[in-house]
């Protein structure tokens, strides 16, 4: 068997290089070791799909923290606009929703894989599903064959390496092409989590004192041993049974793994600020004019609303506060203490949820390594990569399929001009 491209894994940047590759009129073979193609994209955005995000391409690299400034150059051959296009002439009407998010109007994900499983048809690519890579084979410094675990060998003068990362395994994504791309020569960077809900070892963690309370439009920030921020989401968040998680802390998470290995640390302080549109001063301020107001009233009732009402006894008790005392009674401290509690409450946490449970793997294949232009290998011809396994790794959101989509049109497309050159 001898095909021009094979390309590995059928994930969005999978799908997209096979179609990239078969539009350039190369022969392609895509092979997937499971039984569903872009089972990863039909899980995203909540089963609805988030193919890309609309926001300026400043703004989507400032969303890919994990080297999206290496993807300036891919951007520049093949955008988000572009994918956006590419949807719409498969016949996937696209919506735009908040920050630039980017969903079909099916809101129905599956519509998403058909479209680009029916392009695969049409430009007549050979899918072989259930089929586990061995290995791939290099000779005199060019991939020569694919080889499955059947023992089939699959003659090719290009490779593409679309097999993600090791986040959400049961999508098929276990890590099998770091190896492929290790014995290419190609260093493969300290994985790591990201997008990934923060453990945490607190008594008020520990006992489940706030556990399922959300907390809404808060800003969350990792800490640098100094106390000074290292990054600040402003989003949601939800307190679990084992620390927090939601949309704030999953952008805060990378943050909390790079903290803990670059200062050698046990533990990171993360602050939390739930009235972030106020400052201290003003929000005491506030505070004391309630209490003059009604002086005899109790605290509890005084302050009823401030912020979300179990937070508010949970505060109370890490000061010192009777939630029934009379407001007049109180001195002015405790109530200076709580005004700060409410916009940095400090807390511990000490790593995240395992990469398995990640919806990211941050690291990857060396973009050292990779030409940013095509995503072909510098040290080894005929080899490209895409998608999850380069190192690469951005916020939920539409960021990291994009990249996916991106980085996987460069590779099919370049894939195929490699092997018609030859």
């Amino acid at each position: 068997m001898k095909y021009d491209v094979v390309v590995i894994g059928g994930g969005p940047s999978g799908l997209m290089a096979a179609i990239a590759a078969g539009e350039k009129g190369a022969s392609v073979l895509l092979v997937d070791k499971g039984e569903k193609l872009g089972r990863k994209l039909a899980i995203s955005g909540g089963g609805r799909c988030n193919v890309t995000n609309r926001l300026p391409v400043e703004e989507i690299i400032k969303h890919l923290p994990g080297n999206g400034k290496f993807l300036y150059s891919a951007f520049s051959i093949f955008s988000n606009e572009d994918i956006i296009k590419f949807f719409e002439k498969l016949g996937i009407e696209l919506k735009e929703e908040d920050h630039g998010r980017m969903f079909p109007v099916s809101d129905k994900a599956q519509s998403v894989v058909d479209a680009l499983l029916n392009r695969l048809e049409n430009l007549k690519i050979r899918v072989f599903k259930n089929a586990p890579v061995d290995k791939v084979v290099y000779e005199q410094g060019k991939t020569a064959a694919v080889l499955l675990k059947d023992g089939n060998t699959i003659e090719t003068s290009s490779v593409v390496i679309a097999a993600g990362g090791k986040s959400v395994p049961h999508t098929g994504s276990t890590g099998d092409g770091y190896a492929w791309a290790k014995k290419a020569g190609h260093t493969i960077t300290e994985l790591f989590p990201t997008e990934v809900p923060v453990t945490s070892n607190e008594p008020f963690i520990k006992n489940s004192t706030l556990q399922g309370l959300s907390m809404r439009d808060i800003n969350l920030s990792v800490l640098n041993p100094k106390g000074k921020p290292l990054i600040t989401h402003r989003m949601d968040m939800i307190f679990t049974h084992f620390g927090i998680s939601g949309p704030a802390v999953l952008r805060c998470s990378q943050f909390v793994v790079k903290a803990l290995k670059k200062w050698n640390l046990n533990e990171v302080t993360m602050a939390l600020d739930a009235l972030p549109d106020k400052t201290e001063e003003s929000l005491f301020q506030e505070i004391s004019k309630l209490i003059k107001t009604e002086p005899k009233k109790s605290i509890k009732n005084s302050l009823k609303g401030i912020v979300p009402e179990r937070y508010l006894l949970f505060l109370f008790d890490q000061i010192g506060i009777d939630p029934a005392a009379q407001g007049g009674t109180l001195a002015n401290e405790k109530l200076r203490a709580f005004s700060k509690s409410c916009k940095q409450f400090t807390f511990l946490v000490n790593g995240t949820l395992p990469l398995e449970k990640a919806f990211v793997t941050g690291g990857g294949v060396s973009i050292k390594e990779v030409e940013p232009q095509t995503m072909g290998s510098k040290l080894m011809n005929g080899l490209y990569f895409c998608g999850e396994i380069l190192d690469i790794h951005g916020y939920t959101g539409g960021y990291n399929i994009t990249a996916a989509f991106v980085t996987g049109r460069l590779a099919g497309t370049n894939a195929a001009k490699f092997a018609l050159n030859r």
